[in-house]
């Protein structure tokens, strides 16, 4: 190869790198000759972002973690708000004394360990009180009891009561029918009745009220709504004494108190009328008289219009019959009883009830024919009297063969009447007359 062409190579190279280095060298000067200045230092200021507030930590768990962090702090005793999952500064104020009296730092903010202690304590606590959510046979209604605390209970077509040995501790879940409720109508009846209570705390709203006070030496928590022309009333009496142990209860009731549940279908009878009228017949100058035996079932008080109270002092299950007693009475005619043979046909005078009267005592007559049922001793009526008629249907019964006297009596606080057969209600609900 000839030595001056690698020379001349080389010598190219030089030249070329040179003149590429002195390009970039005229790029910059240039540049600076432009502008004249020199660049300035830029100061910077580091951005922190803002600190997350137990409210906010609160919000972005699911709803329903929330509703269970505020049931849990309601049963240990640091909350005492409503459990629906909202976020509020009581619920924080309950988890950083709830963190308090554990010993730790109260942050607002409950980690692992806490929630876990949270949820333990709250669980053994209603156990202690055998804490359960029932369904309420006779209306549907959902509601929690601490079964432990109040193990008697009895229930009858207006509702049902829970209560301790001793009566310290009440339950009451009330039905019953009224036309156009309203909540406010309904908290100033629940104020005055029963008299003397005495409201600390009262919240009305279109849908439900709460009130809580005194009542004597009671302490007393209600809560009620309406839906249509049936009310739900949950009331619940303690003594002052047991307030640590109930409070939290009541809380937690409220919270569970579900009284129309979506889709549930009411199970058992209409609630029953405060006071229900029926008839009965006279049958000895002493003051016996038979009714009806589920016209008086389980009431509190039988009066006897113009006589007085009753007392009921046998039943016949099995023809629904029911014999009272009015001490004292004089002048009753008892109802003649033969050994003739029974008319064909009859004329049935039916007393309305008196209540849907507006306290009138009209009557309205019906005529039915007289035949034996099979080989039994009753006798059926064809027709039998529409449910309009007196609010039930007649049975006649072949041992009473004419007309004595009937006197229509009252029943108050009655409790639960079962679904009437079809065969009908006995004669206590009628006066009768043999033509």
């Amino acid at each position: 190869m000839d030595p001056r062409f690698v020379m001349r190579s080389m010598l190219a190279a030089t030249l070329i790198f040179v003149a590429a280095a002195g390009s970039a060298q005229a790029q910059m000067s240039g540049t600076a000759a432009v502008t004249g200045v020199k660049p300035k230092p830029v100061a910077t200021v580091p951005i922190r972002p803002a600190l997350q507030t137990p409210a906010d930590t609160a919000n972005a768990m699911a709803q329903a973690e929330r509703q269970a962090i505020q049931s849990d702090l309601a049963w240990v005793g640091t909350y005492n708000g409503a459990i629906s999952g909202e976020v509020s500064e009581r619920m924080v104020a309950a988890i950083k004394e709830f963190q308090k009296d554990r010993g730790g730092k109260q942050t607002g903010v409950l980690n692992p360990q806490e929630r876990g202690a949270l949820a333990e304590t709250a669980k053994r606590r209603q156990d202690n009180v055998g804490w359960k959510i029932i369904t309420d046979t006779g209306s549907g209604v959902r509601l929690g009891i601490p079964a432990k605390l109040v193990p008697q209970q009895s229930s009858d077509a207006n509702g049902a009561k829970w209560s301790s040995s001793t009566g310290t501790i009440q339950i009451q879940l009330a039905r019953r029918k009224e036309s156009n409720p309203t909540t406010a109508k309904l908290a100033e009846q629940e104020k005055k009745e029963p008299a003397g209570r005495k409201i600390d705390y009262a919240v009305v709203k279109p849908d439900f009220f709460v009130l809580s006070g005194l009542q004597g030496l009671k302490k007393f928590y209600v809560r009620g709504t309406f839906k249509g022309d049936e009310v739900r009333i949950l009331t619940i009496l303690y003594d002052q004494a047991t307030e640590n142990t109930v409070e939290p209860v009541v809380i937690a009731m409220s919270s569970a108190f579900n009284p129309f549940p979506t889709g549930a279908a009411i199970a058992g009878p209409p609630p029953r009328k405060t006071v229900e009228y029926g008839t009965g017949v006279v049958v000895s100058e002493d003051g016996a008289i038979m009714t009806d035996r589920q016209a008086v079932d389980a009431c509190l008080a039988i009066t006897i219009a113009g006589y007085g109270n009753a007392d009921r002092v046998a039943e016949d299950k099995d023809h629904d019959l029911a014999l009272l007693r009015i001490y004292g009475a004089r002048g009753l005619k008892p109802l003649s009883l033969t050994d003739g043979a029974a008319k064909s046909s009859v004329e049935l005078t039916g007393i309305a009830d008196p209540q849907n009267q507006g306290g009138g005592a009209a009557a309205s007559s019906v005529r039915a024919s007289v035949a034996q049922v099979g080989s039994s001793n009753d006798l059926a009526l064809s027709p039998a009297p529409a449910m309009g008629f007196s609010g039930a249907a007649a049975r006649y019964r072949r041992q009473i063969r004419r007309h004595g006297a009937v006197e229509a009596g009252g029943c108050r606080g009655a409790a639960n009447r079962r679904a009437r057969r079809s065969s009908g209600a006995g004669i206590g609900r009628y006066r009768a007359r043999i033509s």
